[in-house]
């Protein structure tokens, strides 16, 4: 039996697309902000100079899956990490954001073969963003860890036959 597993070392050749969406900024700055801490700590260059991480800024989270649906189809990232957040309002546009945006997520990844981290928070509250965004935890820390696993597990795994 073969056991695949992602690993958080060895990150030499890993690239990294990260696309953040800059409506609720204050949310989404925070969750960057955790993320490249997390990739830092494991090996990941994120200096300006860095030939390992790219980073797309989009106007909201509605944007964000025909960007990294961009980078992941240009051969050029083994992940793609998205930032977002999406907080109830009191009309239906946030379920129409929530509901897009997670499908087309996961239809980029589908459809590419790159694994593309959702790092979309949908919450109910602005203090619910927070919490997740750093006051209580930043969940954009383990965001990072997600794509540091997959983009091990992805290079570890059998490629497809053509």
């Amino acid at each position: 039996m073969t056991v695949f597993e992602g690993r958080f070392t060895d990150v030499a050749g890993l690239r990294i697309g990260l696309v953040i969406a800059r409506f609720n900024d204050l949310v989404t700055g925070k969750l960057l902000s955790g993320c490249l801490d997390s990739l830092s700590r494991h090996g990941i260059d994120i200096s300006p100079e860095s030939t390992q991480l790219d980073v797309a800024w989009v106007p909201g989270s509605f944007e964000i899956p025909l960007v990294a649906q961009r980078l992941a189809a240009s051969g050029r990232y083994q992940v793609v990490i998205t930032l977002g957040a999406v907080i109830r309002g009191d009309t239906p546009h946030f379920d129409v954001v929530v509901a897009e945006v997670s499908k087309g997520v996961a239809a980029v990844a589908r459809d590419t073969g790159v694994p593309v981290i959702f790092g979309v928070l949908t919450t109910d509250t602005l203090q619910q963003a927070l919490e997740r965004a750093g006051i209580k935890s930043n969940l954009g820390w383990s965001y990072g860890l997600q794509a540091l696993e997959m983009g091990s597990l992805m290079a570890a795994l059998p490629q497809p036959t053509p």
